[in-house]
């Protein structure tokens, strides 16, 4: 850090599960423009494992009001996220919070509006929205190089969820539509806007009425269709495939989570095939620093914005309630 370098923000972690530990903890230390000040969990020992340069507590709120914490990350089961969203903007923190920021379109509503109360940031931790190829082809549809679109499909499955695991308790905001969902409804809404009625949809819930698999047919206003798979009970698989008047693009594997490997778009126009090619990264790192410059003052720092993470929510929302049990 040079002598005009502002000091790094200081991460302070509530939760200390399997991304916290996996991705996020390694992006905020290996980040340029932050530092992992502190760590809570229920087991201080997984808390400690985060290594924080401050402290580690099994207190949450002991990292939420300490002084030394600018940006609180919160990763805890879905339905905690409203509350400790609300704790941490009534400490004067900024949050990023894993996604989906919460568990209906109406608890954003009152996050969002705390975060603006309180003149907070406040951001959903949807870190595959940094990545550079997610980037570049929002850009191609926004500057309308591809035409109007036509058709989305957008899968993210998987198989073998452990038992006992929160994403199968709905009562602790679990099922395969808010955890994998994110991912395949939030490009219907960046592309499409937020006018998306389902034609059609099936849901397949487990004995606790937990979603374990979300199908549906959604139709916008402007007269495109998407087709939408969230499931925990097919072979692994993820496609994200787009078809406008002039082009098809697609994603190479993994369409959602390429981490730290190299990864491709292909786009077909008429008789002429072409890609791009991204180099490896890791989109988290990218998440934690363009989350730090922007509050550091930076308006020019990408983030999520609330208008997205609520039409996301808003979709989701209206599948839940289009859906019924098979």
């Amino acid at each position: 850090m040079t002598a005009a370098s502002p000091p790094p923000v200081r991460w302070g972690f509530v939760g200390a599960g399997f991304v916290a530990t996996r991705a996020l903890a390694p992006a905020v230390h290996a980040g340029s423009q932050a530092v992992l000040q502190a760590a809570a969990a229920r087991d201080r020992h997984r808390a400690d494992a985060l290594e924080p340069v401050g402290f580690s507590s099994a207190d949450y709120r002991h990292v939420i009001a300490h002084d030394d914490v600018d940006v609180v990350y919160i990763s805890l089961t879905n339905d905690l996220h409203l509350e400790w969203i609300l704790e941490a903007l009534d400490s004067g923190k900024h949050v990023v919070c894993e996604k989906p920021l919460a568990v209906n379109a109406a608890q954003a509503r009152i996050a969002f509006d705390a975060a603006l109360a309180a003149d907070r940031l406040l951001v959903e931790a949807a870190w595959n929205q940094w990545h550079p190829r997610t980037r570049r082809l929002d850009a191609m549809i926004d500057e309308g190089v591809l035409g109007d679109i036509r058709t989305i499909t957008a899968e993210f499955t998987f198989d073998g969820v452990p038992a006992g695991n929160y994403r199968l308790d709905a009562t602790k905001g679990g099922g395969a539509l808010l955890d994998v969902g994110p991912y395949v409804v939030r490009p219907l809404v960046k592309w499409g806007g937020t006018s998306w009625v389902p034609g059609e949809a099936e849901r397949v819930v487990n004995d606790d009425a937990t979603d374990i698999r979300t199908r549906a047919v959604l139709l916008a206003a402007e007269g495109a269709s998407a087709q939408i798979v969230a499931s925990f009970m097919d072979p692994e698989h993820q496609q994200l495939r787009l078809e406008t008047e002039s082009a098809q693009v697609t994603l190479s594997q993994p369409a959602f989570t390429s981490w730290r490997e190299p990864s491709s778009l292909e786009v077909r126009e008429g008789k002429r095939l072409w890609s791009e090619s991204f180099v490896t990264c890791d989109a988290y790192e990218i998440m934690v620093d363009e989350v730090s410059r922007r509050v550091l003052g930076d308006s020019d720092a990408f983030v999520v914005t609330a208008q997205e993470t609520l039409g996301c929510l808003h979709v989701m929302d209206l599948i839940a309630s289009t859906v019924g049990p098979s």
